[in-house]
């Protein structure tokens, strides 16, 4: 395939991350203005909270070792977003001791009466229970019905049938893998990750995909193919298709990769990950500030970048069948591609309420009482995010989502 084809056909899973995070930014706008009119602003999570954790709480507690379980996720993974979660006041973690102190009778107590570690996935064991707060209850009540409404939106925005067809193309898929998959897309897999998830029950998955939302099948659907593309290539989608993607030869102001790629700044900065495959100098034109390029190996990946998913996609329709996936392929051009003169129709729903973070509302940062310095420079980042994303969707949204924990998760 040439460069032209490439730039007038967007690979599979850019099609797939375009549509998830237009509706996941719409779902965590909407949950955000509810929350808030609930008596809790600036508790803005995100959808793969809710999808990957939260909504398993929504019995009661549960012990964090049944928890990773249920969520699909390593134990340590799901630590690190309890602890989160802790900090943020949407969880306590119970140790089952006297009085329900969150600390176990061998661990000691900060000054302050927090257990040991508090904040953080250091010292949480698989047999304490993840109990919702006050603010973690109305967060699930605010959250069960929203996935139902927003895809209710998008039958009403891009029409019930191509809608419809989107949901069926994608179950048509979904239902033929082989292991079950997390509803959301999980966080954190900027490098290649061996996953050990449970194989499907034969005969189970046709029942289950009917009860799948939209975006669970989106999640699914790309977690897929990313991990295909992992293992094919050594190296991760998430990074190929972000800031691999729109490197180059020439240097470019490293501040340039977040509007590049559609994502936070934090997510796109130069980390560890990153660094073999990038040459990274004092930018020559400013007196602070880096420029960036990509290594010869970075090239080289870049290239077997495309050369890969394509690659992938093919083996797809060998797997799940040629019309199964041209069937995808289509339904994500058509919610993709649909329009309201000149303007794509998916800006619509990428808007923020008024009030909200992503329209310039001042509120604090996740766990914090104050505005600080930090919020409002997160603030004015998702804002500049959000009028990219409204003004032209298409050429904005990420090519592969990286949740932010500075953002609730959020992309």
């Amino acid at each position: 395939m040439t460069a032209a084809d490439r730039a007038s056909k967007l690979p599979l899973p850019a099609l797939l991350s375009q549509l998830l995070v237009a509706f996941t930014v719409e779902l965590d706008n909407e949950f955000e203005r509810r929350i808030g009119e609930a008596g809790h602003p600036g508790a803005r999570l995100s959808l793969v909270v809710w999808a990957n954790l939260m909504r398993f709480l929504a019995a009661g507690p549960v012990a964090v070792g049944e928890l990773a379980t249920r969520a699909l996720c390593p134990p340590e993974g799901i630590k690190a977003e309890l602890g989160c979660l802790e900090r943020w006041g949407f969880v306590a973690l119970d140790a089952g001791n006297a009085g329900g102190v969150p600390s176990p009778p061998d661990k000691g107590r900060t000054r302050l009466g927090q257990r040991e570690g508090w904040g953080s996935g250091r010292g949480i064991r698989a047999d304490w229970r993840a109990v919702p707060t006050i603010k973690g209850a109305k967060a699930i009540e605010v959250w069960t019905p929203l996935e139902a409404e927003v895809e209710e939106r998008w039958r009403q925005r891009f029409g019930t049938g191509e809608v419809g067809r989107l949901c069926k193309s994608l179950k048509t898929v979904v239902e033929q893998f082989e292991v079950e998959l997390p509803h959301g897309l999980p966080v954190g897999i900027l490098v290649p990750q061996e996953h050990d998830f449970p194989p499907r029950v034969s005969g189970s998955m046709e029942a289950l995909s009917v009860g799948l939302s939209l975006s669970a099948l989106l999640s699914q659907a790309l977690f897929a193919f990313a991990n295909d593309f992992d293992r094919e290539a050594g190296v991760s989608l998430a990074l190929c298709a972000n800031a691999i993607r729109v490197l180059g030869r020439e240097p470019m102001r490293e501040a340039e990769i977040p509007r590049l790629t559609g994502s936070s700044p934090e997510t796109s900065g130069i980390g560890w990950q990153l660094k073999p495959y990038i040459v990274v100098e004092a930018d020559p034109e400013a007196s602070r500030g880096k420029v960036v390029r990509l290594s010869p190996r970075g090239l080289e990946v870049q290239q077997k970048y495309h050369v890969h998913v394509e690659a992938i996609e093919l083996d797809w329709q060998d797997r799940y069948g040629k019309r199964a996936v041209g069937n995808l392929r289509k339904a994500l051009e058509a919610i993709r591609e649909q329009r309201d003169g000149d303007r794509s129709r998916l800006s619509a729903g990428l808007v923020p309420p008024a009030g909200a973070v992503r329209a310039g509302g001042a509120v604090p940062a996740l766990g914090r009482r104050d505005v600080g310095a930090a919020a409002r420079k997160r603030a004015r980042d998702l804002v500049a995010q959000s009028e990219a994303f409204v003004r032209d969707p298409l050429g904005s949204l990420p090519h592969f989502p990286l949740w932010d924990m500075n953002r609730g998760f959020g992309p």
